[in-house]
């Protein structure tokens, strides 16, 4: 016998409910049979809370028995709790993973070898490109993260607005080939000192900080990750002397 729920969401020509669609969709992918009952409007929406003395909607019902809303549904089939919890990796990695397939991407549609120091300067430029665009965002998030472990940006906090520019001024740099004189030594300033500040907050001070590598309002913790984007930037100002 084919397992059944009833799902009420809200469906109206303002607003679609994401968290209903969610719901059937789990419901769906647990074998269920979905009696769908869309509340077509705010009066609608607000009579069903109003009879079943719930504050949201969507709102499960199995077996005559009513599950709740989609964090309750998920609980109800032990799935873990939905969107990133606590600190978390995932952003930088994600960002670290594509711009690392784009240089792939860029040096094989113009004949350079796959692993070959153009690649690792292109990944490394657009690795910064990315994430100066994920502090420019939100600027002030970003600079109220920023100042409260680097060195530089303590003392003179307008420095923590200026940054992103000035990453984002390197990465386009690097990939246009500016001239060395004109890249390197803002590449070389804004890493070395990032550096030293990461070094001084965790591995001196051994501080818990949230990193603004990514934006002001991420849960990626300080360390290795800020640390090596700073080293890049070190890396890169170095190789483009030499170069």
């Amino acid at each position: 016998m084919a397992k059944s729920a009833t799902l009420y969401r809200m469906v109206t020509n303002e607003h679609i409910c994401p968290f209903g669609l969610k719901s059937k969709d789990l419901l769906k992918r647990k074998g269920y049979k979905v009696d769908d009952k869309p509340l077509t409007s705010r009066e609608e929406t607000n009579a069903f809370q109003q009879k079943h003395n719930v504050d949201t909607t969507p709102q499960t019902f199995i077996d005559n028995k009513r599950i709740g809303g989609y964090d309750d549904l998920r609980a109800y089939f032990n799935k873990s709790e939905p969107g990133q919890q606590g600190t978390t990796y995932t952003p930088v990695t994600a960002i670290f993973a594509v711009t690392l397939l784009l240089a792939f991407a860029f040096s094989y549609s113009t004949g350079f070898a796959l692993f070959s120091m153009h690649t690792i300067m292109l990944f490394v430029a657009l690795t910064m490109g990315v994430l100066a665009i994920q502090k420019l965002r939100d600027l002030y998030s970003f600079s109220n993260s920023f100042i409260t472990y680097d060195l530089f940006a303590m003392k003179v906090v307008r420095y923590a607005y200026v940054y992103p520019f000035l990453e984002a001024f390197v990465s386009i740099g690097m990939i246009a080939g500016l001239s060395a004189y004109i890249v390197a030594p803002i590449s070389l300033f804004i890493g070395g000192i990032g550096a030293v500040s990461v070094i001084k907050a965790v591995y001196i001070d051994k501080r818990e900080l949230k990193c603004a590598c990514v934006g002001g309002d991420s849960n990626v913790p300080l360390g290795f990750i800020s640390l090596t984007e700073n080293l890049f930037m070190i890396a890169a100002g170095v190789w483009m002397f030499i170069k």
